[in-house]
């Protein structure tokens, strides 16, 4: 990275500034210098209101009669009182009676917000009036992503902000490592040692930009690399350089995103839609990046249906993967799921993610909730898998739809052929304008071992993977190797029009290699294509979702692994394997010479032998159910007596047909009943025509 380019790497100052300290407190006539007054009541503040005399001064680096000095012209003001303790103690004086001080406070509470997911983004995008002009519309979200994450950590820490800062005087005055110490104090994996925060940051506009560079950098390193991906000191050198990083800073620092005000569910869902407008502006896929919670939640409900006995055990652990993490949003509605059968289960959560700015907004989700965020990875699943040796018990997975790989092409092939059934895609590799089943080809090669416990996950796919591919090719020999391992335990069919990006037809497939014993060897497809309910707005190509309702119906459809039907119609049918399998039969014709005489080889194998005509060449797909030669009978004999079978060119093909088992044929009304219409409409016309000319 160019010099210039990288991130200012600050220390705090020693005596804090006006704007560590802020400037909201009145200024005492005693002894003691206002700004000294500021700085001693700021500092007091960013403690927590209270504070020990000896870990106060050492934040401030004073000593000991400049401290006393200050601290008897603030006593004095009514501004802070003394108390117990080893030491002694100052803090702040309780707000007890108005006065023009309470009042300027009163005066900069931040402004009432809307609450709800679309309220809440929209009313943190309204930022972007501000970047109007100096920035591009697809330029906003660079903006707003990453202050949006500041603010919430700001927000995540604050309660502990106090307990943080005088730890580490503490531990720095005993010469100990205080991160480990830190981190206890903050109650989570991450910190950040500066006497600022974003509202702090509002008291020094002239020195804004080094001052939040300086905050950035007091943060635990997981954090600073949260901040590089989103690229977050480029865009502070362009808003201070357009005049615009205070106010900006501002905005964000009246936004409450604290815990109690805004649930980590609700958080996700803010960031979600973030993404979508940022996306929307950008003129890209905003369901690369997340999908639907609804679609979620289904998938969540499937691959947990038939562990329900094994999770709400006590203090079960379990461990969950997405290989197309995006912002994390599979992650957290498994984890809020599995919490909410049991309070004390643990669920332990991994993913990789392309996209930088998603990459920075899941890792950012998963480290507030204390997840490992080691296992939050950054980079091309295919190409460059960052948790190669891993093994997980449920995955769940919406790869992009119809996205070739052409890019990763040669890494994919070298491993293929390199490592063949050691590696992912031994079985096959489909054609490089989709690779979506490369996906499932990854998450297979994940599972955990049946003998250690076994796995369980579900993909979103199009239409494409089920029956793309004649016999031999990629596609064919992927969905062979899934269906003869006895891997696919169902696949449900979802509305149109559920997707962000697109109103294609969108399939679910759940897959296990420890499938229950009436499910072996069966695979069940589920209609669920008209359960759904049409949106009060629609969210890009996304017209529909599932209601509650709707999700515990296929659920339960799934869960009773048997046939059913709605309103005359099947949506529910259970097949064996085999009933997907075919073998691709070659029949020749014999060649014939001008006479109509059959032609016969004369060497080798061939001697004597009628040679086959190509230009008469034909295939047929004869079921793997179904005796080849008694079908080749029937068949095709009746019409080509001359006709055989070259054994040596037969193919074995998997296609997964969906629509045609679930088409039910619907007869056209009889002509009598049409007629009788097309009569009442032409004898009420000729009446209107009447009436006129009369």
């Amino acid at each position: 990275m160019p010099e210039h380019d990288q991130p200012a790497a600050l220390s705090p100052p020693k005596r804090l500034s006006r704007a560590q300290t802020g400037a909201r407190f009145p200024v005492c006539p005693l002894i003691a210098t206002a700004v000294q007054q500021q700085e001693f009541a700021g500092a007091l503040q960013a403690l927590g209101g209270s504070a020990g005399n000896g870990a106060l001064r050492n934040l401030l680096g004073w000593d000991e009669p400049q401290y006393e000095a200050v601290k008897a012209a603030l006593i004095s003001a009514g501004l802070i009182s003394t108390g117990r303790g080893r030491g002694g103690s100052v803090a702040l004086a309780e707000p007890s009676t108005p006065g023009p001080q309470r009042m300027a406070v009163a005066a900069t509470a931040s402004p009432p917000q809307p609450t709800g997911k679309q309220n809440l983004s929209a009313f943190i995008w309204s930022v972007a009036d501000l970047l109007r002009g100096d920035y591009k519309q697809s330029d906003y979200g660079k903006v707003i992503l990453p202050f949006t994450v500041l603010r919430r950590l700001d927000c995540v820490l604050e309660p502990t902000k106090a307990a943080v800062l005088e730890e580490k005087a503490l531990r720095e005055g005993q010469g100990l490592d205080p991160e480990p110490f830190l981190l206890r104090k903050a109650g989570h994996n991450f910190c950040n040692t500066s006497p600022l925060d974003m509202k702090r940051l509002m008291g020094d506009g002239d020195n804004i930009a080094e001052n939040l560079r300086s905050y950035i950098q007091a943060f635990t390193p997981a954090v600073r690399e949260i901040f590089e991906s989103f690229k977050f000191h480029l865009q502070v050198d362009e808003l201070d350089k357009a005049n615009l990083l205070y106010l900006v800073t501002e905005k964000f620092g009246q936004i409450d995103l604290h815990p109690e005000t805004v649930s980590n569910a609700e958080m996700g869902l803010v960031f979600e839609e973030l993404i979508r407008k940022f996306a929307e502006l950008s003129n890209e896929t905003a369901g690369e990046h997340f999908t639907p919670r609804e679609v979620i939640k289904l998938m969540v409900n499937l691959i947990f249906i038939e562990d329900d006995a094994a999770l709400t055990q006590p203090g079960i652990v379990r461990s969950l993967y997405d290989p197309a993490a995006g912002t994390g949003g599979m992650l957290s509605v498994a984890e809020e799921h599995l919490e909410g059968m049991n309070p004390s289960a643990r669920l332990v959560l991994s993913g990789q993610e392309l996209n930088p700015e998603s990459y920075a907004i899941c890792k950012a989700d998963m480290l507030i909730k204390g997840q490992n965020i080691n296992s939050i990875c950054f980079g091309n699943t295919l190409s460059d898998d960052q948790l190669p040796e891993q093994k997980y018990d449920y995955m769940l997975s919406n790869p992009p739809f119809g996205v070739e790989w052409k890019k990763i092409q040669k890494e994919v092939q070298r491993e293929a052929e390199q490592m063949g059934y050691s590696g992912r895609f031994g079985p096959g590799l489909p054609r490089v304008s989709d690779g979506s089943l490369l996906f499932l080809l990854h998450l297979i090669s994940k599972m955990r071992p049946a003998q250690d416990g076994g796995c369980r996950f579900g993909i979103v796919l199009n239409g494409s993977p089920l029956f793309t591919g004649g016999a031999g090719s990629g596609e064919s020999e992927i969905r062979r190797y899934v269906l003869e391992n006895d891997l696919l335990e169902a696949i449900i069919a979802l509305p149109t029009d559920m997707f962000y990006n697109t109103g294609i037809s969108t399939y679910i497939w759940i897959l296990s290699n420890r499938k229950p014993a009436e499910r072996k060897g069966k695979v069940q497809l589920i209609d669920a294509s008209g359960f759904w309910q049409k949106m009060r707005k629609s969210l890009g190509s996304k017209r529909k979702e599932l209601s509650p309702e709707h999700i515990e119906q296929i659920t339960k459809l799934f869960g009773a692994f048997e046939e059913g039907e709605k309103d005359g119609k099947p949506i529910s049918k259970v097949f064996k394997n085999e009933d997907f399998g075919y073998r691709t039969i070659t029949v020749e014709r014999p060649l014939r010479d001008e006479a109509g005489n059959v032609v016969l080889g004369q060497k080798g194998k061939a001697k004597g032998k009628p040679q086959a005509d190509s230009s008469l060449r034909d295939t047929e797909n004869v079921p793997l159910v179904e005796e080849v030669e008694a079908y080749f009978e029937r068949e095709v004999l009746p019409h080509a007596p001359d006709a055989w079978i070259d054994h040596d060119k037969t193919k074995v093909g998997y296609e997964i047909p969906f629509n045609r088992h679930f088409y039910v044929f619907t007869p056209p009304r009889p002509l009598e009943e049409i007629d009788a219409e097309l009569k009442q409409v032409t004898d009420r016309i000729l009446e209107m025509i009447g009436g006129l000319s009369g």
